[in-house]
């Protein structure tokens, strides 16, 4: 497990417009609402819009969006290009994603209720705009968006995250805090104005320099190195100042000062700031001109040199998402191939070691599922043979992921992988320091068999390990890991963390000559163990090799196989058994344990050796060291007592065989019975899988349409609102123009009236449903109901001049009630108080 494949993000292809992906689920209207309401007319910036939605029923999000923004809101379109300052909403039902700058829609491929599309919009914004992507996770049920955050966050892009306790439904946002790289948190209607201010240049970058940056930074990897356990003091100083000026803008400070009391304050900032440190970018057959070389010349020599039933070991250093480390796989399958044909026999094959520090890439390369991008990188050949399709991606096939094992390492304070074949360390180097490069190229060459191959990147060299590598091709940065002789002793295993070094200089030359800062007394303990100490191994109580001492190669070596570095296995015959019985007998008796001249070949004709298996001072762990090996000969000396115990021992081994045999008998007897179990087990397992999968695809549906049932809800709610706000509107604007008017229904009976219209029918609340012909009434008019009927039945407009009781004149007009569809619900009923005409005409007349 390296170190993070530590790489700034490639510079995305130019873009006219800046998008930023919004995210939400239930609860999301009220958010989104509030984050564009904050957006100005002028940000130049393009707003996707993706929320969880009944794909059987018309959406009424667009509409609802203009309301709270100036900018236009549209439904997204397939080949629609996004334009700065407007909002694009995805349709029910659909895909969306970003290519080219243009919107692309296609049908869902995963069931209803296992859908993900803020996923799919978030990985489409990483993938087509890099660092330049933008992506927003708002309330909703839930984890999706956390994986396309993730994708964002490792292009180099800008992540925001609604604060969940101001969410309706928290459990997108606190899905994404705890597992992506989150650069904002914070309320919804706040969102907007920070990420304003990131975009804006990196605080700390002006003239006006903070008093002492370099004391800063020296609190903030400190700090750094007491949350994590990992020491980033070691890397060039331009790089993590790069990183953290990124921390800076995203919170709007304006010196490390006040970024060290910010991390001070709030330790979880240090996750996200060691996230930033690790971002990686990789991708497949990177350089493929290097790969070409490595498959038709190196690959080939390396599988002529390993023996049969060998397998070929190789690691790659900071392997990032995994992509590294897929090539090198899928090299060795296409030389392999040429192997078979060229020889007739089958090609050894490949064990990979991937590491990274990263533990958020370590999960994406295990999972082995990428984007639509792998088409392109690959090649279709490559792709139908090594990919197959999941998802609107691609995940590595079964036979090529198998041969990859990936794991989380520090490759500054973790010991390393040994006897390789390969060793890839691509783009790793050139951020650390000079002296960190000079301690790990001969670590680099330890671990390298003779004749071992390691690979740089285009911008490293094995600078002053020159006598320990040979080129291949200086401009491919592929070297031979030479003959030369390297002893353990002058290695610097990384086996503890070491002291950090207070102070930050600036980077040395690659110079073997600069002087060492190790004391006088280091030296000459380092040249008295080397010269006199014997070859050892530290062991646990299991046999597991924890550290190795001088040259053991000797006395131990690796078994064929699985790599298993255990003393039991890797112990030569002639001193495996005894080797075992004294470390069990140095664990029960607490003591040191000789065993003088044992012989290394279980015939005792060549070689002997003495072994010592002694308690180490830490609990539960032992040295067994080795003296160096001394030839038999019939002249020498046997030990006191050998001889006469001969005897003894033959009896004894005798009886031993018969207590082998029996038991064999009673073991084969079991094992069928533990067979016969084992498979009932398994097959009850396979049910009770199956039915778990089952169990939470249901869930897993029932979440999804539980979700677009609250979106749906939420669009209602709002609708109802609208309505009744309208109703209220309508029903003032009728008391307003104080004319009586009346709303029948198609059987006549009262469904609505307006305050005036009760001083002429007596009319209350409690009359709704009521017929007409049931109401009293002061008009003269007893054709009322008639001629509503009349209205009705034949849809003409009816005008009278009617009288009432106490003297007054009104205007009656009887007309159909239509709806916005042409439908006669009734009729409508004013009356217009005309009694003032009527008077003036009296007069009129009368003069």
């Amino acid at each position: 497990m390296p170190l993070p494949l530590h790489r700034d993000p490639a510079p995305p292809a130019p873009a006219s417009v800046r998008v930023v992906g919004l995210g939400a689920s239930a609860g999301g209207l009220a958010p989104l609402e509030a984050f564009l309401a904050a957006v100005p007319p002028d940000s130049g910036l393009a707003f996707v819009v993706v929320q969880h939605m009944d794909p059987t029923r018309k959406a009424l999000l667009t509409e609802l969006l203009r309301r709270c923004t100036a900018m236009p809101v549209t439904e997204a379109t397939d080949g629609l290009r996004l334009q700065p300052d407007q909002v694009f909403v995805i349709p029910p039902g659909q895909d969306l994603t970003v290519t080219g700058g243009h919107l692309r829609l296609n049908p869902p491929t995963q069931p209803r209720g296992l859908r993900l599309p803020i996923d799919h919009l978030f990985a489409s914004l990483a993938a087509d705009g890099g660092a330049r992507s933008i992506g927003v996770v708002l309330s909703g049920m839930g984890s999706d968006g956390t994986l396309g955050l993730q994708a964002i966050h490792e292009a180099g892009g800008l992540t925001l995250v609604q604060s969940p306790e101001t969410a309706r439904y928290p459990a997108m946002p606190q899905n994404a805090l705890a597992h992506a790289g989150v650069d904002i948190v914070a309320a919804a209607g706040e969102l907007l104005a920070r990420l304003l201010a990131a975009l804006g240049e990196p605080a700390g970058t002006g003239s006006a320099a903070p008093p002492d940056p370099a004391a800063s930074l020296d609190a903030i990897l400190q700090r750094l190195r007491e949350h994590t356990r990992h020491d980033l003091s070691d890397y060039k100083p331009s790089t993590l100042r790069r990183r953290i000026d990124r921390r800076l803008a995203v919170h709007g400070l304006s010196s490390l000062a006040a970024y060290a009391d910010l991390v001070r304050r709030n330790p979880s900032e240090l996750d996200l700031l060691f996230q930033e440190v690790l971002i990686g970018v990789t991708q497949f057959f990177r350089d493929p001109e290097v790969w070409d070389e490595l498959r038709d010349q190196v690959m080939p020599a390396l599988l002529d040199r390993v023996p049969p039933g060998q397998l070929l070991r190789a690691w790659v250093a900071g392997c990032s998402t995994g992509e590294e480390a897929y090539t090198l796989a899928m090299v060795h399958a296409e030389a392999a191939d040429a192997f078979t044909q060229r020889t007739g026999r089958p090609a050894p094959l490949l064990q990979v070691f991937a590491s990274d520090l990263s533990p958020t890439a370590i999960t994406v390369a295990r999972r082995g599922q990428y984007g639509p991008r792998v088409a392109e990188e690959v090649g279709p050949q490559r792709l139908q043979r090594f990919f197959r399709p999941a998802g609107d991606g691609y995940r590595v096939a079964p036979s090529l992921r198998d041969r990859v094992l990936f794991a989380r390492h520090d490759v500054i304070l973790d010991p390393p992988f040994t006897r390789l074949d390969l060793l890839s360390c691509r783009n790793l180097l050139i951020y650390f320091n000079a002296a960190l490069q000079r301690r790990l190229l001969p670590l680099f060459g330890y671990s390298l068999r003779p004749g071992g191959v390691l690979l740089l990147g285009s911008s490293e060299t094995v600078g002053p390990a020159q006598n320990l590598f040979t080129p291949i091709n200086p401009r491919s940065r592929l070297y031979w890991r030479s003959s030369h002789t390297q002893s353990a002793g002058a290695v610097d295993f990384p086996v503890s963390p070491r002291p950090a070094d207070p102070t930050h200089t600036e980077d040395l030359p690659l110079s073997a000559s600069s002087p060492s800062s190790t004391s006088l007394q280091t030296l000459a303990e380092q040249a008295l163990l080397q010269a006199f100490a014997p070859a050892a191994v530290l062991v646990n109580e299991q046999g597991d090799v924890l550290y190795v001492h001088g040259s053991v190669g000797a006395y131990l070596e690796p078994a064929a196989g699985k790599a298993n570095w255990n003393i039991h296995v890797m112990a030569r015959p002639g001193i495996r058994t005894p080797v075992a019985v004294a470390l069990r007998q140095a664990r029960v008796e607490s003591r040191a344990v000789q065993l003088p001249d044992l012989p290394l070949d279980p015939g005792g004709a060549d070689t002997a050796v003495g072994v010592t298996v002694a308690p180490a001072p830490q609990a539960g762990l032992f040295i067994v060291a080795f003296r160096p090996a001394l030839p038999l000969s019939p002249d020498r000396p046997v030990a006191a007592g050998r001889d006469a115990t001969d005897e003894a021992l033959r009896a004894e081994l005798l009886c031993c065989k018969d207590e082998m045999a029996a038991l064999r008998r009673e073991m084969l007897a079991s094992a069928e019975e533990l067979q016969a179990a084992n498979e009932a087990l398994q097959s009850t397992n396979e049910e009770l899988q199956s039915a778990n999968e089952e169990l939470t695809t249901s869930k897993e549906e029932s979440q999804s349409m539980n979700e677009e049932l609250q979106t749906l809800n939420q669009e209602l709610q709002t609708k109802l609102d609208d309505l009744a706000l309208a109703h209220s509107d309508m029903q003032n604007l009728l008391n307003s123009t104080d004319i009586a008017t009346l709303f029948l229904d198609n059987d006549l009976q009262v469904r609505r009236f307006t305050e005036p219209v009760t001083r002429l029918i007596h009319l209350r609340e409690s009359d709704i449903g009521r017929p007409l012909s049931d109401l009293a009434t002061t008009l003269n008019y007893p054709e009322l109901d008639a001629d509503a009927r009349q209205t009705l039945r034949t849809l003409t407009f009816t005008e009278k001049e009617i009288t009432t009781s106490d003297g007054h004149w009104y205007m009656v007009r009887i007309k159909p009630y239509r709806t916005l569809a042409d439908l006669i619900q009734g009729v409508v009923i004013t009356f217009i108080d005309i009694t003032a005409a009527k008077e003036l005409e009296s007069r009129l007349r009368q003069g």
